[in-house]
């Protein structure tokens, strides 16, 4: 988990991935921030994002998001 926090924090730096869990619903990330962050996990975990999981639900949180990375890892 904190190295998927250090990658987003390189992304919006003043953002609390730690603990936020609503950083979609609440507009904390726009679509660019999307589009970066689907970017570096393809990147860093070796992964492709189909746009089948590019729902609110997998990036409301850094809790979703590594669970979408494992999910995918595991495929």
């Amino acid at each position: 988990m904190e190295e998927l926090i250090d990658l987003l924090k390189d992304i919006k730096e003043d953002v609390d991935f730690e603990n936020c869990t609503t950083l979609i619903d609440d507009h904390i990330l726009d679509s660019f921030d999307i589009l970066q962050i689907i970017s570096t996990l393809n990147d860093n975990y070796d992964i492709s994002i189909p746009a089948s999981e590019i729902v609110p639900a997998n990036f409301n949180s850094a809790a979703a998001m590594l669970a979408l990375v494992k999910r995918l890892e595991e495929e």
